[in-house]
Order: C-alpha cells, then sequence, then structure tokens
C-alpha cells in the first residue's frame, strides 16, 4: 500500500502530507453580460455583486494525471469551489473586466489538473477570460485561458469545460484529459442539431450562401456553393428556416438586426461592439445629408462642382435648428438620430474627416501618375500584371464569346514608349496591364441593363527608368449589339491634357477606376479575405482543439472574422444590399465574384506565389524570397514580402516544435480531419483541384498555415485600411457609371464627369461604409501581439513569437525609411500619402496603417 502511495506521489509530483486536504488559492476574471465601455462597469458590477457570490458559479477541477477507473478512467472531478465573498475593493483592469478570487478544495490523490468544469446556475452569462492557480504545490502556477461565454447550465447537455494552456498532439494528450478533448469537439460540430441555433449554442457548421435573396419579397439571388455554375466557400450556418416562397432559400432576420447566429464566443467584444455601433449610427446620420441638401439644391441627389464633394468634408451644412429637426420628425423613424445631430455645434451638420488624398492637393488625383501609382500602392495592389503578349489576348471562350483579343495597336502606344519598339519594351518587361476584361465581359449586358453603364477595360502601362508607371492605353469595349457571340467593339483612348480628348481621357480613367473599385470590394477584398477565411475558421473550431499546437497558432487570425460576415450577409452583400446599390454590378455583384472563385488556387495565395503569376517578379535566388521584383519601387511587394517573411519564419519554427517529421503530420488525426474537411466540404467546389497541398509533410503543414495567416492579417490590411483614404474622396475611386453626356462635355467637363460618376446619395453611402470598414477598433490586437500573453505555457513557442515580434518591429522601422526616400516615388506619390497598408501596428481609428491580426472588420 505505501508503495502505491509513494508511486501515486510521483506521478502527481505535488504530494507533501500523505491524506491531507488542502486548499488551493486562485483568482478568476470575468465580466458580466451587457458591459460597453460606455457604462460605469464598476456601479454595476458593485450593485450586482452578490448575484454572482454564494453558490451559483461552481468550478470544479479536473486531474491530467488521475482517471476514474469506475467512469473509463476519464480524469476524475474535484469538489466545486465557488467565487469568494471577500473581494470587495475591485482592482483596476481592462473595462468590464473584474477579478475574483477562488478557493479549491484539493487532495493529493487528485493529481494535477488539466482541465476546469465551469457551471453557471445564474440567469445571465458571464465572460470567462481566464482562471490561475498561483502556486500548485509542485508545480507552479497553472494558468487557463479561457475567453468564452458562460450560459446557465440549462442552455447546455454538457459539462463547459476549460483546459490549461498546455500544448498537446492527440496522441500525447494525457489520458485522464482525452475524453473530455474528444467530446468538446463532438459539441463544438454539433453535428446532430438541426434546429434554428441560438445565441448559447456553441455550434460551428457549414452552409451555402442561401440568404443573400428573400424570394418572398421579390428579391431573388442565386444559391452560391454546391454547384459548378455558382461555387462559392461555405459560411456558418444559422439554422433559421426556409423562406415560404422557396423551401431552398434561407429566410432573413429583419433589415437592422444585428442578432444573426454566429458562436457567441465569435461575437465582437463589448469594446468593439461600442465601437461599431458607434460609427454605425454616426453613418447612418450622415445618409440624410442628401435628403436635407434635396430641400436647399435645384439638382437634388447630384454633384454640380468637385466644391460640392469637397463640403462633404470641410464645410457640412448650416442646420436651420427647427425646420431640421420637423424634417427629421417626417422623414426618419429612427429618433435617436436627433440625439445624434444634437451634439454637434449647432451650426453644421456632422461632416465626414478629410481623406488623406486630397489633404495635401486637391487635384492631384487627376495626375496620370497617381492614377498609375494607385495601383502599386493604393487600396487595390493586387491586380496588375506584366503584359505577356501584344496585343492582350483573352481567356474567353471565342465559341460563346468571339473575339476578344484586344484591339490596342502598336500605332496607338509607339509614340509613349521612350524610344523602344513594343517587341523591345515587352522583352524589357516595361510593358504592363491593369486587366478588367475577361472578369466583366460575361456580364456586360446584364449590367447595363440597368441604371449603371460600364465598359470592360484593359489599361496598358510603361515601366518608367525611375519605377513609375505611365499609362499608355485605356481600351474600353463592349458586346457586340447584334449578339455577344460576335466578340467585342472597343474604343481606344491614349493619354491627352487638352479639348475634348483630354476630358474623354478623364472619362476614360474614370471607368477604369470604376471597375477596380467593384473588383476590388467584391473580389480582392470581400471574395479573396472575408469569403475564404470563414471556413478555415469553422473547420479550426470543429476539429483542432483547443489543446492542439495548430489551433493556439490560428485561432487568434480567426477574432471577429464570422461576426463581421454575418454582418455582412445581413446588410452589406445582401440581394437590395448596400453594395447593389453603390457598386457597379448591382445585383450582379455577388453572383460576379462567384464567377471569379471559381478560378480562385489557395497556394496562390501564397505573396511570392502571387507575384510570380502576375509577372511582376521573377525566380531569383540571391534575392528575397528567392525573388527579384521587376517594379522595384512596388511598395505593396516590397513591404509585403518582408511580412510574408516574417510570418513564414515564425510559423516554421512554431511547427518545427511540435513535427519534427513528416510521420507527426500524418499521425496527427485532428490534424488530418481538419485538412480533410477544409478541402472536402469549406471549399468544397475546389475539392478535385490539385493544387491543394495533401498534408502529408512538415512543408505542406507550413505552407498552408502561412497562407492563412498571411490572407486573415496583411493581405486584409493591404486592401481594407486604405479604403477612406483614396475611396472616400469619390471622384478618385468612383463606384459606380453612368452614360456620359456628350454634349455637354466642351461647355460644361466638370458636371459633365460628375454626372458620369456616383451620385450624392449613393457617395454619402459609400464613405460611410468606407469609414467604418477603414476603422481600427480601441481593442485591436494585431500581428505580432496576443490577447494574453500566456496563450501558451511553452517557452520555445513563446521565445519563437517574441522574435516574431521583434522582426514586425524591424520592418517598420524599414518603411518609415523607405517612406521618407524621395528617391521612391512611388511611396508617396503626387498626393503625399505615404505607404503604410502594412505597417504592422496602429493606433485606434482610421489612420491607414495597421495590421490585425485577423480580418475584424
Amino acid at each position: 500500500m505505501m508503495m502505491m502511495k509513494e508511486a501515486l506521489s510521483s506521478i502527481c509530483g505535488c504530494i507533501t502530507d500523505a491524506g491531507k486536504d488542502a486548499e488551493l488559492k486562485a483568482k478568476v476574471i470575468l465580466m458580466k453580460k451587457n458591459v460597453l465601455d460606455l457604462n460605469d462597469f464598476r456601479a454595476t458590477i458593485l450593485d450586482g455583486l452578490q448575484d454572482f457570490l454564494g453558490q451559483v458559479v461552481s468550478f470544479q477541477l479536473v486531474s491530467s494525471t488521475v482517471g476514474d477507473w469506475n467512469n473509463e478512467n476519464r480524469g476524475i472531478v474535484g469538489e466545486p469551489a465557488y467565487l469568494d465573498h471577500s473581494i470587495l475593493t475591485l482592482p483596476t483592469l481592462i473595462a468590464g473586466e473584474t477579478e475574483f478570487g477562488l478557493t479549491f478544495k484539493y487532495h493529493e490523490t487528485e493529481g494535477i489538473p488539466g482541465a476546469v468544469v465551469v457551471k453557471n446556475h445564474h440567469l445571465d452569462e458571464f465572460f470567462l477570460k481566464s482562471i490561475t492557480i498561483e502556486n500548485f504545490p509542485g508545480k507552479g502556477r497553472i494558468h487557463f485561458v479561457c475567453n468564452s461565454w458562460v450560459y446557465n447550465v440549462n442552455k447546455y447537455t454538457y459539462d463547459r469545460i476549460f483546459f490549461s494552456n498546455d500544448v498537446y498532439l492527440p496522441k500525447n494528450t494525457p489520458g485522464p484529459l482525452r475524453p473530455y478533448r474528444e467530446e468538446e469537439l463532438v459539441h463544438l460540430r454539433g453535428n446532430d442539431v438541426n434546429r434554428e441555433l441560438q445565441e448559447w449554442d456553441r455550434v460551428y457548421n457549414y452552409a451555402y450562401y442561401n440568404d443573400l435573396g428573400n424570394p418572398d419579397e421579390g428579391i431573388i439571388r442565386p444559391i452560391l456553393g454546391g454547384s459548378t455554375e455558382h461555387p462559392y466557400p461555405r459560411r456558418g450556418r444559422t439554422g433559421r428556416p426556409p423562406t415560404r416562397t422557396d423551401p431552398k432559400t434561407e429566410s432573413r432576420l429583419s433589415l437592422l438586426g444585428l442578432d444573426i447566429y454566429v458562436p457567441r464566443d465569435e461575437r465582437f467584444g463589448h469594446l468593439k461592439m461600442a465601437d461599431f455601433l458607434g460609427y454605425s449610427l454616426k453613418s447612418l446620420a450622415l445618409s440624410f445629408v442628401p435628403k436635407l441638401r434635396s430641400k436647399f439644391d435645384h439638382t437634388p441627389a447630384e454633384f454640380d462642382t468637385f466644391d460640392d464633394v469637397m463640403r462633404l468634408f470641410e464645410g457640412g451644412l448650416p442646420i436651420p435648428q427647427v425646420p431640421l429637426l420637423e424634417f427629421l420628425h417626417e422623414n426618419d423613424p429612427f429618433t435617436f438620430i436627433k440625439a445624434i445631430f444634437s451634439t454637434t455645434d449647432g451650426q453644421q451638420f456632422m461632416k465626414f474627416p478629410l481623406p488623406d488624398i486630397v489633404k495635401d492637393d486637391r487635384y492631384a488625383w487627376r495626375t496620370d501618375e497617381e492614377f498609375a501609382r494607385e495601383m502599386l500602392a493604393g487600396v487595390n495592389p493586387v491586380i496588375i500584371q506584366r503584359l505577356q503578349e501584344f496585343p492582350p489576348t483573352s481567356t474567353l471562350d471565342p465559341s460563346k464569346y468571339g473575339n476578344q483579343i484586344s484591339s490596342i495597336a502598336a500605332a496607338d502606344i509607339l509614340k509613349n514608349l521612350e524610344g523602344q519598339s513594343v517587341e523591345e519594351a515587352l522583352s524589357n518587361n516595361r510593358l504592363y496591364i491593369l486587366d478588367h476584361h475577361d472578369g466583366l465581359m460575361p456580364y456586360m449586358n446584364r449590367i447595363n441593363s440597368t441604371t449603371n453603364k460600364i465598359y470592360a477595360t484593359r489599361t496598358l502601362l510603361l515601366l518608367k527608368d525611375d519605377s513609375t508607371l505611365k499609362p499608355l492605353a485605356i481600351e474600353l469595349s463592349l458586346p457586340n449589339p447584334d449578339g455577344e457571340h460576335l466578340g467585342a467593339v472597343s474604343k481606344v483612348l491614349t493619354p491627352s491634357e487638352q479639348g475634348v480628348e483630354g476630358i474623354m481621357w478623364q472619362l476614360a480613367k474614370a471607368y477604369v477606376a470604376v471597375n477596380d473599385y467593384g473588383i476590388h470590394q467584391l473580389v480582392s477584398h470581400w471574395l479573396r479575405t472575408h469569403a475564404v477565411t470563414e471556413p478555415f475558421v469553422i473547420a479550426t473550431n470543429r476539429r483542432l482543439s483547443a489543446l492542439h499546437p495548430i489551433n493556439k497558432l490560428l485561432v487568434p487570425h480567426f477574432r471577429d472574422t464570422m461576426n463581421i460576415n454575418a454582418y455582412a450577409r445581413q446588410g452589406l452583400i445582401n440581394g437590395g444590399g448596400i453594395l447593389e446599390s453603390i457598386v457597379f454590378p448591382n445585383k450582379y455583384a455577388m453572383e460576379m465574384s462567384s464567377f471569379i472563385y471559381k478560378s480562385w488556387n489557395f497556394t496562390e495565395q501564397a505573396l511570392p506565389v502571387d507575384l510570380l503569376k502576375r509577372g511582376v517578379a521573377v525566380e531569383d535566388p540571391t534575392g528575397p524570397q528567392n525573388l527579384r521584383l521587376l517594379i522595384p519601387d512596388y511598395p505593396y511587394a516590397v513591404d509585403g514580402i518582408e511580412i510574408w517573411s516574417a510570418i513564414e519564419t515564425w510559423v516554421a519554427d512554431y511547427i518545427s516544435i511540435y513535427y519534427p517529421n513528416d510521420s507527426a503530420v500524418q499521425s496527427d488525426v485532428e490534424l488530418q480531419s481538419w485538412w480533410t474537411e477544409i478541402v472536402q466540404v469549406g471549399h468544397g467546389d475546389h475539392k478535385d483541384e490539385p493544387w491543394w497541398p495533401r498534408m502529408q509533410t512538415v512543408g505542406d503543414l507550413k505552407k498552408s498555415c502561412t497562407i492563412i495567416i498571411w490572407v486573415a492579417s496583411a493581405l486584409h490590411a493591404a486592401v481594407n485600411f486604405g479604403q477612406y483614404a483614396y475611396t472616400a474622396y469619390v471622384p478618385n475611386r468612383p463606384t459606380i457609371s453612368r452614360t456620359a453626356d456628350y454634349d455637354n462635355l466642351l461647355a460644361k467637363p466638370e458636371k459633365a464627369f460628375l454626372d458620369t460618376i456616383t451620385n450624392e446619395l449613393d457617395s454619402i453611402v459609400g464613405i460611410s461604409l468606407m469609414e467604418i470598414l477603414s476603422m481600427h477598433a480601441s481593442d485591436e490586437i494585431y500581428l505580432g501581439q496576443r490577447a494574453s500573453p500566456e496563450w501558451t505555457k511553452d517557452e520555445k513557442a513563446l521565445g519563437a513569437f517574441r522574435r516574431f515580434a521583434e522582426k514586425l518591429r524591424g520592418v517598420e522601422r524599414r518603411i518609415d525609411e523607405r517612406n521618407k526616400d524621395r528617391g521612391l516615388k512611388n511611396r508617396t506619390g503626387p498626393v503625399n500619402v505615404p505607404y503604410t497598408l502594412l505597417f504592422p501596428t496602429s493606433t485606434e481609428g482610421v489612420t491607414g496603417r495597421g495590421i490585425p491580426n485577423s480580418v475584424s472588420i
């Protein structure tokens, strides 16, 4: 008997006096529900402190070393412990958080805890951030990172369990913890839940994009996903019932509903929600500007001059107080708008901040140099390609679309090639193209049947010796009016500054900008970051335990993604939503993004692969990432390569700790089921593609995780947080184009230009959206940072992460240095806006810099 006790003592590593109970002091950090940073949390928590005291919330330690032989060797569960009554002096923590004491009764035979069961008998839920045992006998500090909402026990059919910050591959999990680990993943998958999911449900499952339309109200949109005609990544399941008129379409919430289901732990935190609601209300208020102006303007909903556009940022609108309030009473169903107006100075209507692009010079955006520079350093720097053959060709099926080869001739561009022939410029890697032809041509007739009028465009550019780009020609194309199978009807315009030709050139650049804006929003931004990331979020929660090293690596890069995507489906990308009203494809917007998803390739999302594919870089073993940029001053690529390299090194260092060889990857059952589900389900419309990594080697795992992190962090930052700076001044990046009034081109060229692009009403909506999307929340967590410094107890992993953070600080220093180098003309351009979109950190607000860990807005 004594030998058995000694053996048990050795296993536990913590016994001092045999058979003696001990008390373990712990601390719990939690937050009550519905706490926003604009409330006085301390008053709230003190008033309701007794609600959390007494035996209403219990905590039970689960052993990782001692199993219950009468219960399939599951880790034995200790006695319940309750929040201490004695802590009434609340320490200063992050707004809304409170620390409580906790005392566990512990017996030596219970071994070392590896998990905690938490039971909430209170009616209200609370957010449990962490539990910490400061001095466990023989082991020291044991920390449990929780970060989860805990509801009343009656909301669950199982116990809520939280694991310590240990890391285990499935096969290395201590036996007593293994069933808890496996069961937790079963609960998160919720495959047997066939009902509408509620806020307390913790179910991660998949669905098609079958909730964009509303056939009950006559808004018909195709289902995206699950077909070869309309492939798409999967989104999170809500379980809402079908519509009355179409059993395949999911019913929708009311337009203003923000309670769309995502697992509660995926929702915005209280600080983020406060920021989000605050800016949403401001934008809602600003949407009334056009209605107000229509009372005084002889051309309502249209800009008459560029000064009209600037007044959105500079002057606001004088407020006749009583008439305004009467107007609001008559037209605004939201009475809180009045309170927003009352916060102004009583003289001017709330106005937008001045966009960076017009801060230094109100007209520099109109130059050809700036037009071209933004293809390298603007909000959509991921489309431009090197021209491989002249004239540009097409990949469209000629049997369906006829001849789509470009009509740009050598004579059109020869005069601007600076003494080179077309053949010499091609061979010297000097010709580049912004190609919005093939992606748009199949939709031209449908789009132009709406109030919008667009052209499929090809823009040719010359790379100059100083690494800047010079536009050579713009081709505007329409389908043949006698049938799209007869090919394209095209017009080629070349640079000009005078007369009708100069005005037509400015309009041609506007048509290109409209296309680039739409492709940016629908493809570069929404599809290639938001939509493609969501299946990884779902699969990771369904298949990788919180104890799994890849879960700990990736989960910070999924923060808020499901939530912001759900809000987007509710009011942004849905049928009749904001994007359809302000972006040129109109009701074909999401369908068009599905068309482009057909050619999406996971491995091509790696930055080095993307640069090679677009021909803007060539292989060079002496260069960073074995590349040489053919446009040396390409800010997105130069900064991006440094960020990519830092992520790649961090991922490689981290993964090498847990996967010493390929066999470790192949034998990891959770990892293999995770990857299989991503390929077969999450991106199931591409499941048969040969380009998927097979997940059989350490290299496969490193490559895949690096791509996932790059897309969710740096790529999203590059195409998102510059939106206000570059697109809020609508003439620079119009969202819509209409038929030009050629009769007015000479008489009123400024008015004719403004009448061809986005009108005032749609501009206000777009600017409001850009401000929200460009905003860093006050609780943002940036690349190289973690919400909890104790996210793992593995010192090797923590050391690798510190090196990663230090590398990113070095990147910041070098970006600052490059932006000060006046020889790098593309870094600031004529508008004098430094390229900082891949600067890793930021303060809150609209800053034009900062790489959040995740697609969080």
